[in-house]
């Protein structure tokens, strides 16, 4: 089954089509009855979308609560929480050492809502960061997730973190190619034979800057460049998909994205290579925006999000804890929360859930 996970992420699947053939081969390996994929904001570790596999199809009636509990909580075994340690999956059952009326979520959420009496979690993870995660779930009459279950999961993550990408840059590719107004999404498709099948407007522009850079040179080698790295990346287990930084010769920051895509029939060769400009997360940006802050506070707030505590913070910024302590503190007062975790919850229901629904770009932000 690992094998299997590994060539479906490298198949150029759809988003959705990749979450619901993996949860579905999950499912083969270690039985669920209700499953719940999530794709999450590398930056911040916030859901992004959302998809229902099993019991829990078409019951969205307790998503605010979850997201309450989920962003409002010191769970341990959030995703937020999970992303910050060393794990990729935990058992429920194994992690509270049988006493899952622990976790809020558990008793508050899962038992008496759903009736479930285990649950295990999975980080998709790779060498950039946290692209999403699985809950999958036990009634009372079902065995705990046992740890060689929980093991058998985490060494699925990166394969579910590659198949995730993958999709995002499927998805792009075929949402907005012929669209003559769409001169935002900057996407380039190069066949088996290395000849540009397609192209959108946006990635003509983008190419265009390129050719003006202070580097010089002819910017479709750097396309052609990351098309092969791409192939090669499809058939080594294990290996990270491409990505170059470059900058134009204005002085922007481009970042390029390549993924090999499978055809209907199977075919292999198509790489999709999408580009777009390397800035921070937008969700700084948006909260900058939101609340004012100013640029310290700005970056006290960013690691905050990631879940980075106040003594690495000080490390980070090269300040003392004291001065982060007063920058909190005033992020907060401009907020109007009270804690960290308040200041998380805000943030994922001002600025994440409204945008629910929308596609998500190859950054984790929504497109």
């Amino acid at each position: 089954m690992l094998g299997d996970l590994d060539v479906l992420s490298r198949g150029g699947l759809g988003l959705d089509d990749f979450l619901a053939e993996a949860t579905a081969s999950v499912q083969r390996a270690v039985p669920w009855v209700g499953a719940c994929v999530g794709t999450h904001d590398p930056a911040t570790m916030m859901l992004t979308s959302a998809r229902k596999y099993g019991t829990l199809v078409s019951n969205n009636a307790h998503d605010q609560l979850f997201g309450i509990i989920e962003y409002g909580s010191a769970d341990a075994t959030s995703f937020r929480s999970l992303a910050v340690s060393e794990h990729r999956a935990i058992g429920m059952h194994e992690a509270t050492s049988g006493e899952v009326e622990r976790s809020e979520r558990m008793t508050r959420l899962m038992r008496p809502v759903y009736g479930f009496a285990d649950e295990a979690r999975l980080l998709f993870r790779d060498g950039s960061g946290v692209w999403g995660a699985l809950a999958i779930f036990r009634g009372s009459d079902d065995p705990s997730f046992a740890p060689d279950e929980v093991e058998f999961l985490g060494r699925l993550s990166e394969s579910f973190a590659r198949g995730v990408r993958s999709g995002m840059l499927a998805r792009l590719a075929a949402g907005h190619l012929g669209d003559p107004d769409a001169t935002g999404p900057a996407v380039v498709i190069v066949d088996a034979q290395d000849r540009i099948s397609q192209i959108s407007l946006g990635a003509e522009e983008r190419l265009e800057q390129l050719r003006g850079d202070v580097h010089g040179g002819d910017p479709l080698s750097l396309v052609t460049s990351l098309v092969g790295a791409a192939r090669h990346a499809l058939g080594t287990p294990g290996a990270s998909l491409p990505r170059a930084r470059v900058r134009t010769g204005s002085g922007v920051w481009l970042l390029l994205h390549a993924s090999p895509l499978r055809g209907a029939n199977g075919a292999v060769g198509d790489v999709v290579v999408t580009i777009e400009e390397a800035r921070p997360p937008e969700i700084v940006a948006l909260v900058v925006a939101a609340f004012g802050l100013t640029p310290r506070e700005r970056d006290v707030t960013r690691l905050v999000l990631q879940g980075v505590d106040t003594k690495e913070i000080a490390s980070t910024l090269h300040v003392s804890a004291y001065t982060v302590q007063d920058h909190l503190k005033s992020v907060f007062d401009k907020a109007g929360v009270r804690s960290r975790r308040e200041l998380i919850s805000r943030v994922y229901f001002d600025q994440y859930v409204p945008r629910m629904g929308t596609d998500v770009g190859p950054t984790g932000w929504f497109t």
